[in-house]
Protein backbone atom coordinates (compact mmCIF):
# COMPACT_ATOMS: atom_id res chain seq x y z
CA UNK A 1 0.00 0.00 0.00
CA UNK A 2 1.01 3.55 -0.97
CA UNK A 3 1.62 5.32 2.34
CA UNK A 4 1.16 8.63 1.17
CA UNK A 5 -1.87 7.57 -0.85
CA UNK A 6 -4.80 6.87 1.51
CA UNK A 7 -7.60 4.61 0.10
CA UNK A 8 -11.29 6.57 -0.09
CA UNK A 9 -14.65 5.49 0.15
CA UNK A 10 -17.14 7.69 -0.24
CA UNK A 11 -20.65 6.70 1.03
CA UNK A 12 -23.41 8.55 -1.55
CA UNK A 13 -27.24 8.39 -0.64
CA UNK A 14 -29.94 9.59 -2.64
CA UNK A 15 -32.50 12.66 -1.52
CA UNK A 16 -31.20 12.70 1.93
CA UNK A 17 -32.42 16.20 3.93
CA UNK A 18 -29.13 17.49 5.73
CA UNK A 19 -32.38 17.98 8.62
CA UNK A 20 -33.00 14.72 9.06
CA UNK A 21 -29.64 13.88 10.85
CA UNK A 22 -28.69 13.24 14.35
CA UNK A 23 -25.40 14.55 14.51
CA UNK A 24 -26.98 17.68 12.40
CA UNK A 25 -29.53 18.51 16.06
CA UNK A 26 -32.48 16.18 14.80
CA UNK A 27 -33.62 14.99 18.22
CA UNK A 28 -36.10 12.53 16.77
CA UNK A 29 -33.96 10.59 14.00
CA UNK A 30 -31.89 7.34 14.73
CA UNK A 31 -28.47 7.65 12.79
CA UNK A 32 -25.84 6.20 15.22
CA UNK A 33 -23.59 5.24 12.38
CA UNK A 34 -23.09 8.66 10.67
CA UNK A 35 -23.34 9.90 13.44
CA UNK A 36 -20.64 8.21 14.88
CA UNK A 37 -18.23 8.76 11.45
CA UNK A 38 -19.18 12.98 12.61
CA UNK A 39 -18.09 12.26 15.97
CA UNK A 40 -14.54 10.70 14.57
CA UNK A 41 -14.08 13.61 11.50
CA UNK A 42 -15.17 16.61 10.30
CA UNK A 43 -18.93 17.60 9.41
CA UNK A 44 -19.87 20.78 6.83
CA UNK A 45 -22.80 22.30 7.86
CA UNK A 46 -22.97 24.16 4.69
CA UNK A 47 -22.98 22.26 1.91
CA UNK A 48 -25.16 22.68 -1.25
CA UNK A 49 -25.56 20.63 -3.80
CA UNK A 50 -24.88 21.84 -7.51
CA UNK A 51 -28.56 21.13 -8.62
CA UNK A 52 -31.53 19.74 -6.58
CA UNK A 53 -32.09 16.76 -8.85
CA UNK A 54 -30.10 13.60 -9.34
CA UNK A 55 -28.71 13.58 -12.76
CA UNK A 56 -27.00 16.85 -12.77
CA UNK A 57 -25.73 16.97 -9.17
CA UNK A 58 -24.40 13.82 -9.83
CA UNK A 59 -22.68 14.50 -12.64
CA UNK A 60 -21.47 17.89 -11.45
CA UNK A 61 -20.15 15.55 -8.34
CA UNK A 62 -18.41 13.22 -10.90
CA UNK A 63 -16.52 16.24 -12.92
CA UNK A 64 -16.01 19.08 -10.76
CA UNK A 65 -18.25 21.50 -13.01
CA UNK A 66 -21.29 22.93 -12.75
CA UNK A 67 -24.35 21.39 -14.15
CA UNK A 68 -24.41 24.78 -17.01
CA UNK A 69 -20.80 23.76 -18.03
CA UNK A 70 -21.70 20.16 -18.95
CA UNK A 71 -25.31 21.06 -21.03
CA UNK A 72 -26.81 18.74 -17.85
CA UNK A 73 -29.36 20.57 -16.31
CA UNK A 74 -32.32 18.23 -15.86
CA UNK A 75 -32.77 14.11 -15.53
CA UNK A 76 -32.89 14.26 -19.36
CA UNK A 77 -29.26 14.81 -19.24
CA UNK A 78 -26.14 12.44 -20.40
CA UNK A 79 -22.80 12.94 -19.57
CA UNK A 80 -20.31 13.14 -22.16
CA UNK A 81 -17.84 10.10 -22.36
CA UNK A 82 -14.87 12.55 -23.17
CA UNK A 83 -15.84 14.51 -20.02
CA UNK A 84 -12.94 14.15 -17.93
CA UNK A 85 -13.64 12.50 -13.99
CA UNK A 86 -12.56 12.38 -10.75
CA UNK A 87 -12.66 8.06 -11.38
CA UNK A 88 -10.40 8.91 -14.43
CA UNK A 89 -7.98 11.06 -12.96
CA UNK A 90 -7.24 8.34 -9.80
CA UNK A 91 -6.98 5.92 -12.48
CA UNK A 92 -3.79 7.70 -13.64
CA UNK A 93 -2.25 7.79 -10.53
CA UNK A 94 -2.99 3.43 -9.91
CA UNK A 95 -5.91 4.01 -7.72
CA UNK A 96 -8.20 1.11 -8.43
CA UNK A 97 -11.62 2.42 -8.70
CA UNK A 98 -14.75 0.93 -8.02
CA UNK A 99 -18.44 1.74 -8.16
CA UNK A 100 -20.80 -0.21 -6.16
CA UNK A 101 -24.24 0.96 -7.13
CA UNK A 102 -26.15 4.24 -7.47
CA UNK A 103 -24.76 7.22 -9.75
CA UNK A 104 -27.63 7.55 -12.40
CA UNK A 105 -25.17 7.62 -15.82
CA UNK A 106 -27.49 8.26 -18.41
CA UNK A 107 -27.03 6.17 -22.34
CA UNK A 108 -24.68 3.24 -22.32
CA UNK A 109 -21.29 4.33 -20.83
CA UNK A 110 -22.52 3.46 -17.26
CA UNK A 111 -18.37 3.44 -16.20
CA UNK A 112 -17.37 7.06 -16.81
CA UNK A 113 -13.95 5.94 -15.81
CA UNK A 114 -14.42 3.34 -13.20
CA UNK A 115 -12.47 0.57 -13.73
CA UNK A 116 -15.00 -1.72 -11.88
CA UNK A 117 -18.72 -1.39 -11.49
CA UNK A 118 -20.11 -4.14 -8.81
CA UNK A 119 -23.45 -3.64 -8.53
CA UNK A 120 -25.65 -1.96 -11.30
CA UNK A 121 -28.61 0.91 -11.26
CA UNK A 122 -32.08 0.89 -11.15
CA UNK A 123 -31.93 3.47 -13.93
CA UNK A 124 -30.87 2.23 -17.54
CA UNK A 125 -29.71 -1.15 -17.14
CA UNK A 126 -32.00 -2.27 -14.72
CA UNK A 127 -33.52 -5.69 -15.71
CA UNK A 128 -37.44 -6.35 -14.34
CA UNK A 129 -40.22 -4.31 -12.89
CA UNK A 130 -38.89 -1.50 -10.68
CA UNK A 131 -42.12 -1.45 -8.69
CA UNK A 132 -44.77 -4.40 -9.16
CA UNK A 133 -47.00 -3.71 -6.08
CA UNK A 134 -48.96 -0.55 -7.01
CA UNK A 135 -47.29 2.02 -5.44
CA UNK A 136 -48.43 5.08 -7.04
CA UNK A 137 -45.79 7.74 -8.81
CA UNK A 138 -43.12 5.93 -7.21
CA UNK A 139 -40.31 7.85 -7.42
CA UNK A 140 -42.53 11.57 -9.24
CA UNK A 141 -43.20 14.77 -7.90
CA UNK A 142 -46.76 15.02 -7.20
CA UNK A 143 -49.04 14.88 -4.40
CA UNK A 144 -50.25 11.08 -4.68
CA UNK A 145 -46.64 10.32 -3.84
CA UNK A 146 -47.14 11.51 -0.51
CA UNK A 147 -50.33 10.40 -0.32
CA UNK A 148 -48.90 6.96 -0.80
CA UNK A 149 -46.82 6.92 2.26
CA UNK A 150 -47.37 3.80 4.57
CA UNK A 151 -45.41 0.58 5.44
CA UNK A 152 -44.13 -1.55 3.63
CA UNK A 153 -41.25 -3.27 1.73
CA UNK A 154 -40.24 -1.52 -1.96
CA UNK A 155 -37.31 -2.04 -4.12
CA UNK A 156 -35.19 0.86 -3.58
CA UNK A 157 -34.83 -0.87 -0.03
CA UNK A 158 -33.87 -4.25 -1.70
CA UNK A 159 -31.16 -2.30 -4.01
CA UNK A 160 -29.38 -1.13 -0.86
CA UNK A 161 -29.43 -3.91 0.95
CA UNK A 162 -27.41 -4.96 -2.71
CA UNK A 163 -25.29 -2.23 -2.70
CA UNK A 164 -23.91 -2.68 0.96
CA UNK A 165 -23.41 -6.64 0.63
CA UNK A 166 -21.26 -5.54 -2.73
CA UNK A 167 -19.18 -3.41 -0.87
CA UNK A 168 -19.19 -5.22 1.98
CA UNK A 169 -17.49 -8.08 0.09
CA UNK A 170 -15.09 -5.94 -2.02
CA UNK A 171 -13.55 -4.76 1.71
CA UNK A 172 -13.42 -8.19 2.49
CA UNK A 173 -12.07 -9.60 -0.36
CA UNK A 174 -9.10 -7.28 -0.64
CA UNK A 175 -8.08 -7.57 2.74
CA UNK A 176 -7.77 -11.30 2.27
CA UNK A 177 -5.71 -10.45 -1.00
CA UNK A 178 -3.66 -7.30 -0.11
CA UNK A 179 -3.01 -4.91 -3.17
CA UNK A 180 -0.22 -2.45 -3.43
CA UNK A 181 -2.37 -0.59 -5.10
CA UNK A 182 -5.07 1.76 -3.10
CA UNK A 183 -8.57 1.83 -3.75
CA UNK A 184 -11.23 5.18 -4.55
CA UNK A 185 -14.79 3.29 -4.18
CA UNK A 186 -18.35 5.30 -4.06
CA UNK A 187 -20.98 3.61 -2.77
CA UNK A 188 -24.27 4.39 -4.17
CA UNK A 189 -27.36 3.71 -2.05
CA UNK A 190 -30.65 5.11 -2.83
CA UNK A 191 -32.54 5.44 0.17
CA UNK A 192 -34.13 7.58 1.48
CA UNK A 193 -35.51 8.16 -1.88
CA UNK A 194 -39.22 8.20 -2.23
CA UNK A 195 -41.24 5.84 -2.34
CA UNK A 196 -42.42 6.85 1.08
CA UNK A 197 -42.57 3.40 2.02
CA UNK A 198 -40.66 1.53 5.01
CA UNK A 199 -40.51 -1.43 7.53
CA UNK A 200 -43.78 -1.25 9.50
CA UNK A 201 -41.44 -0.94 12.90
CA UNK A 202 -39.79 1.95 11.68
CA UNK A 203 -43.28 3.46 10.35
CA UNK A 204 -44.66 2.63 13.91
CA UNK A 205 -42.10 4.28 15.56
CA UNK A 206 -41.74 7.18 13.71
CA UNK A 207 -45.57 8.16 13.67
CA UNK A 208 -45.36 7.96 17.28
CA UNK A 209 -42.69 10.95 17.18
CA UNK A 210 -42.18 12.89 13.95
CA UNK A 211 -43.76 16.52 13.66
CA UNK A 212 -44.90 18.52 10.84
CA UNK A 213 -43.60 22.16 10.22
CA UNK A 214 -45.78 24.60 9.57
CA UNK A 215 -45.79 27.39 7.78
CA UNK A 216 -46.93 31.19 9.07
CA UNK A 217 -49.76 32.67 8.04
CA UNK A 218 -47.46 35.68 6.78
CA UNK A 219 -45.20 33.27 5.29
CA UNK A 220 -47.88 31.38 3.36
CA UNK A 221 -48.96 34.93 1.89
CA UNK A 222 -45.90 36.11 0.89
CA UNK A 223 -44.27 33.30 -1.37
CA UNK A 224 -42.69 33.74 -4.29
CA UNK A 225 -44.96 33.56 -7.22
CA UNK A 226 -42.59 30.75 -8.67
CA UNK A 227 -42.58 28.73 -5.12
CA UNK A 228 -46.27 29.66 -5.44
CA UNK A 229 -46.66 28.24 -9.08
CA UNK A 230 -44.68 24.99 -7.93
CA UNK A 231 -46.30 24.52 -5.19
CA UNK A 232 -49.42 24.16 -7.05
CA UNK A 233 -48.30 22.11 -9.83
CA UNK A 234 -47.51 19.35 -8.32
CA UNK A 235 -50.34 19.45 -6.06
CA UNK A 236 -48.53 20.54 -2.27
CA UNK A 237 -50.81 22.92 -1.78
CA UNK A 238 -53.44 20.48 -1.49
CA UNK A 239 -51.62 18.08 1.12
CA UNK A 240 -53.12 17.80 4.60
CA UNK A 241 -51.02 17.87 8.23
CA UNK A 242 -52.03 14.41 8.33
CA UNK A 243 -50.58 13.29 4.84
CA UNK A 244 -47.22 15.54 5.69
CA UNK A 245 -46.98 13.11 9.00
CA UNK A 246 -47.33 9.86 7.41
CA UNK A 247 -44.75 10.61 4.47
CA UNK A 248 -42.40 12.35 6.94
CA UNK A 249 -42.63 9.42 9.66
CA UNK A 250 -41.95 7.15 6.22
CA UNK A 251 -38.79 9.13 5.26
CA UNK A 252 -37.33 8.88 8.92
CA UNK A 253 -38.10 5.16 8.45
CA UNK A 254 -35.98 5.01 5.39
CA UNK A 255 -33.62 7.18 6.55
CA UNK A 256 -32.50 5.16 9.61
CA UNK A 257 -32.66 1.84 7.20
CA UNK A 258 -29.95 3.83 5.23
CA UNK A 259 -27.83 4.41 8.20
CA UNK A 260 -28.28 0.68 9.12
CA UNK A 261 -26.87 -0.37 5.59
CA UNK A 262 -24.59 2.21 6.51
CA UNK A 263 -23.40 0.66 9.57
CA UNK A 264 -22.77 -2.55 7.99
CA UNK A 265 -20.06 -1.06 4.89
CA UNK A 266 -18.18 0.92 8.21
CA UNK A 267 -18.18 -1.96 10.33
CA UNK A 268 -16.51 -4.11 7.25
CA UNK A 269 -14.22 -1.12 6.98
CA UNK A 270 -13.13 -1.51 10.79
CA UNK A 271 -12.27 -5.37 10.58
CA UNK A 272 -10.27 -4.59 7.96
CA UNK A 273 -6.40 -4.47 7.73
CA UNK A 274 -6.26 -0.93 5.99
CA UNK A 275 -8.68 0.80 8.09
CA UNK A 276 -6.83 3.70 9.35
CA UNK A 277 -5.25 4.28 5.74
CA UNK A 278 -8.60 5.02 4.51
CA UNK A 279 -10.76 8.00 4.19
CA UNK A 280 -14.12 7.64 4.49
CA UNK A 281 -16.89 10.19 3.33
CA UNK A 282 -20.79 10.45 3.44
CA UNK A 283 -22.65 12.60 1.23
CA UNK A 284 -25.85 13.17 -0.58
CA UNK A 285 -26.84 14.26 -3.93
CA UNK A 286 -29.69 16.76 -2.88
CA UNK A 287 -32.17 16.62 -0.19
CA UNK A 288 -35.81 16.19 0.33
CA UNK A 289 -37.94 19.20 1.78
CA UNK A 290 -39.92 17.06 3.96
CA UNK A 291 -42.89 18.96 4.21
CA UNK A 292 -40.90 22.38 4.97
CA UNK A 293 -42.17 25.58 3.43
CA UNK A 294 -45.16 22.59 2.93
CA UNK A 295 -43.02 20.90 0.08
CA UNK A 296 -41.39 17.98 -0.63
CA UNK A 297 -38.92 16.12 -2.79
CA UNK A 298 -36.08 18.55 -4.17
CA UNK A 299 -36.05 20.97 -7.28
CA UNK A 300 -36.38 23.83 -4.89
CA UNK A 301 -33.57 26.01 -3.42
CA UNK A 302 -34.79 26.04 0.37
CA UNK A 303 -32.10 24.56 3.01
CA UNK A 304 -33.84 21.15 2.98
CA UNK A 305 -33.43 20.27 -0.68
CA UNK A 306 -30.47 22.49 -1.94
CA UNK A 307 -27.79 21.66 1.20
CA UNK A 308 -26.95 18.07 2.00
CA UNK A 309 -24.87 16.44 4.94
CA UNK A 310 -20.77 16.43 3.97
CA UNK A 311 -18.69 14.43 6.84
CA UNK A 312 -15.13 13.08 6.29
CA UNK A 313 -13.14 11.12 8.73
CA UNK A 314 -9.69 10.21 8.53
CA UNK A 315 -8.51 9.17 12.00
CA UNK A 316 -4.86 10.20 13.09
CA UNK A 317 -5.28 12.60 10.21
CA UNK A 318 -8.54 15.08 10.32
CA UNK A 319 -9.30 16.21 13.80
CA UNK A 320 -12.65 14.36 15.34
CA UNK A 321 -15.68 16.01 16.26
CA UNK A 322 -15.56 19.20 14.27
CA UNK A 323 -18.71 21.16 12.33
CA UNK A 324 -16.99 24.11 10.07
CA UNK A 325 -19.65 26.06 8.37
CA UNK A 326 -17.56 26.88 5.52
CA UNK A 327 -19.91 27.48 2.10
CA UNK A 328 -18.97 24.23 0.07
CA UNK A 329 -20.51 22.25 -2.74
CA UNK A 330 -20.20 18.79 -4.58
CA UNK A 331 -17.85 20.13 -6.91
CA UNK A 332 -15.93 20.32 -4.18
CA UNK A 333 -14.88 16.93 -3.43
CA UNK A 334 -13.57 15.88 -6.85
CA UNK A 335 -10.54 18.58 -6.07
CA UNK A 336 -9.89 17.16 -2.93
CA UNK A 337 -9.79 13.58 -3.98
CA UNK A 338 -7.28 14.25 -6.66
CA UNK A 339 -5.47 16.17 -3.85
CA UNK A 340 -5.05 13.62 -1.89
CA UNK A 341 -4.24 11.22 -4.84
CA UNK A 342 -1.42 13.20 -5.94
CA UNK A 343 -3.56 13.02 -9.06
CA UNK A 344 -4.26 15.26 -12.32
CA UNK A 345 -6.29 18.15 -11.82
CA UNK A 346 -9.31 17.88 -13.98
CA UNK A 347 -9.44 20.17 -16.58
CA UNK A 348 -12.67 23.15 -16.11
CA UNK A 349 -13.24 22.24 -12.69
CA UNK A 350 -15.02 24.64 -11.02
CA UNK A 351 -14.42 23.59 -6.90
CA UNK A 352 -11.33 23.55 -4.50
CA UNK A 353 -9.74 20.98 -2.48
CA UNK A 354 -11.18 21.20 1.07
CA UNK A 355 -7.71 19.23 2.31
CA UNK A 356 -6.37 23.00 4.36
CA UNK A 357 -9.89 22.76 6.35
CA UNK A 358 -9.75 18.61 6.76
CA UNK A 359 -6.21 18.36 8.27
CA UNK A 360 -6.82 21.51 10.49
CA UNK A 361 -10.32 21.80 10.96
CA UNK A 362 -10.26 25.03 10.84
CA UNK A 363 -11.64 27.53 7.57
CA UNK A 364 -8.67 29.43 6.09
CA UNK A 365 -8.82 31.04 2.94
CA UNK A 366 -11.81 29.98 1.18
CA UNK A 367 -14.83 31.39 -1.08
CA UNK A 368 -17.55 30.75 0.81
CA UNK A 369 -19.52 30.63 -2.25
CA UNK A 370 -22.00 27.57 -3.96
CA UNK A 371 -23.66 27.33 -7.35
CA UNK A 372 -27.14 25.20 -8.12
CA UNK A 373 -28.71 25.39 -11.04
CA UNK A 374 -31.95 23.31 -12.73
CA UNK A 375 -33.94 23.37 -15.33
CA UNK A 376 -37.57 22.35 -14.81
CA UNK A 377 -41.08 23.26 -15.26
CA UNK A 378 -39.80 24.67 -18.05
CA UNK A 379 -37.97 27.53 -17.07
CA UNK A 380 -34.68 27.85 -15.85
CA UNK A 381 -34.14 28.41 -11.56
CA UNK A 382 -30.37 29.26 -10.02
CA UNK A 383 -29.19 29.66 -6.82
CA UNK A 384 -25.50 31.30 -5.37
CA UNK A 385 -25.17 31.30 -1.60
CA UNK A 386 -22.87 33.58 -0.61
CA UNK A 387 -21.44 34.38 3.08
CA UNK A 388 -24.66 35.30 4.55
CA UNK A 389 -26.62 35.71 1.85
CA UNK A 390 -28.57 33.38 -0.55
CA UNK A 391 -30.31 34.43 -3.78
CA UNK A 392 -32.71 32.37 -5.90
CA UNK A 393 -33.28 33.61 -9.68
CA UNK A 394 -36.59 32.59 -11.74
CA UNK A 395 -36.42 32.94 -15.53
CA UNK A 396 -39.21 35.17 -15.82
CA UNK A 397 -39.90 36.21 -12.87
CA UNK A 398 -39.72 39.96 -11.95
CA UNK A 399 -37.73 39.66 -8.70
CA UNK A 400 -35.48 37.19 -6.97
CA UNK A 401 -35.79 35.23 -3.79
CA UNK A 402 -33.09 36.92 -1.08
CA UNK A 403 -32.65 35.15 2.24
CA UNK A 404 -30.27 36.38 4.95
CA UNK A 405 -29.46 33.33 6.50
CA UNK A 406 -27.61 34.67 9.22
CA UNK A 407 -30.54 36.31 10.80
CA UNK A 408 -33.02 34.31 9.09
CA UNK A 409 -32.02 30.26 8.83
CA UNK A 410 -35.48 29.10 8.55
CA UNK A 411 -35.75 31.28 5.27
CA UNK A 412 -39.47 32.75 5.70
CA UNK A 413 -38.49 36.63 5.42
CA UNK A 414 -37.86 36.95 1.93
CA UNK A 415 -36.15 40.03 1.23
CA UNK A 416 -36.15 39.38 -2.45
CA UNK A 417 -38.63 42.29 -2.98
CA UNK A 418 -37.35 45.14 -0.69
CA UNK A 419 -36.19 48.28 -1.68
CA UNK A 420 -33.57 48.39 1.50
CA UNK A 421 -31.45 45.08 0.08
CA UNK A 422 -31.49 46.47 -3.76
CA UNK A 423 -27.24 46.46 -3.71
CA UNK A 424 -26.95 43.02 -1.98
CA UNK A 425 -29.49 41.71 -5.14
CA UNK A 426 -27.77 43.33 -7.54
CA UNK A 427 -24.44 42.19 -6.30
CA UNK A 428 -25.26 38.99 -5.89
CA UNK A 429 -27.26 38.98 -9.56
CA UNK A 430 -24.08 40.34 -11.41
CA UNK A 431 -22.07 37.83 -9.39
CA UNK A 432 -24.50 35.29 -10.92
CA UNK A 433 -24.24 36.60 -14.35
CA UNK A 434 -20.98 35.37 -14.37
CA UNK A 435 -21.53 32.13 -15.08
CA UNK A 436 -24.12 32.73 -17.55
CA UNK A 437 -27.17 35.41 -18.82
CA UNK A 438 -30.09 33.19 -17.17
CA UNK A 439 -31.76 32.95 -21.04
CA UNK A 440 -28.85 31.96 -22.62
CA UNK A 441 -28.11 29.45 -20.48
CA UNK A 442 -31.81 27.79 -20.19
CA UNK A 443 -32.04 27.96 -24.16
CA UNK A 444 -29.41 25.64 -23.58
CA UNK A 445 -30.76 23.69 -21.44
CA UNK A 446 -33.87 23.07 -23.28
CA UNK A 447 -31.88 22.04 -26.56
CA UNK A 448 -30.12 19.77 -24.61
CA UNK A 449 -33.22 18.43 -22.81
CA UNK A 450 -35.14 18.34 -25.96
CA UNK A 451 -32.16 16.02 -27.78
CA UNK A 452 -32.10 13.73 -25.13
CA UNK A 453 -35.70 13.23 -25.26
CA UNK A 454 -35.58 12.56 -29.24
CA UNK A 455 -32.36 9.75 -28.60
CA UNK A 456 -34.29 7.85 -25.76
CA UNK A 457 -37.92 7.53 -27.48
CA UNK A 458 -36.31 6.31 -30.46
CA UNK A 459 -34.01 3.64 -28.16
CA UNK A 460 -37.67 2.66 -27.36
CA UNK A 461 -38.99 1.86 -30.74
CA UNK A 462 -35.52 0.16 -31.84
CA UNK A 463 -33.73 -0.97 -28.61
CA UNK A 464 -30.22 -1.60 -29.63
CA UNK A 465 -28.76 -4.72 -29.30
CA UNK A 466 -25.75 -6.32 -27.41
CA UNK A 467 -22.47 -5.19 -29.33
CA UNK A 468 -20.70 -7.54 -31.01
CA UNK A 469 -17.25 -8.12 -30.62
CA UNK A 470 -15.08 -9.14 -33.34
CA UNK A 471 -12.77 -12.15 -31.89
CA UNK A 472 -8.86 -11.79 -33.70
CA UNK A 473 -8.58 -15.58 -35.19
CA UNK A 474 -5.43 -17.72 -33.57
CA UNK A 475 -2.27 -17.43 -35.53
CA UNK A 476 -2.80 -13.89 -36.78
CA UNK A 477 -1.04 -10.98 -35.84
CA UNK A 478 2.50 -12.63 -35.51
CA UNK A 479 5.74 -11.00 -36.95
CA UNK A 480 8.91 -12.16 -36.88
CA UNK A 481 11.57 -9.79 -34.61
CA UNK A 482 15.02 -9.06 -36.69
CA UNK A 483 17.37 -11.07 -34.95
CA UNK A 484 15.37 -12.83 -33.41
CA UNK A 485 15.11 -16.61 -33.90
CA UNK A 486 12.42 -18.43 -31.82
Amino acid sequence: MHPQKPNILLLMSDQHSPHVLGCNSDSIIRTPHLDNLAASGVNFSNTYCNSPICVPSRMSFMTGQLPSDLGIMCNEGILNSYTPTFAHAMNMVDYESVLCGRMHFGGHDVHHGFAKRLVGDVSGGMKGPLFDNGIPAHCGQSAPVVRGAGAGYQSYMAFDDDVARGAVRYLQERDNNPEENPFCMVAGFLLPHNPYICPRELFEEYMDNVTVPEMSEDEETSLHPAIRYTRKRRGEDTLTTEEHRRARAAYYGLTTYLDNRIGEVLDALKQASFAKNTIVIYVSDHGDMCAEHGMWWKSTFYEGAAKVPMIWSWPGHFPAGVTLDAVTSLVDISPTFTDFGNAPALPMQRGNSLRSMLETGKVTDWPDQAISEIYILDFMQRMIRQGRWKLNQYQGYDYPQLFDLQNDPGETCDLGNDPAHQATRDELLLELSKFGNIESVAEKARISKENFCFVRDSARKSPPQVAEVWEVPKGYNRWEIPGKVE
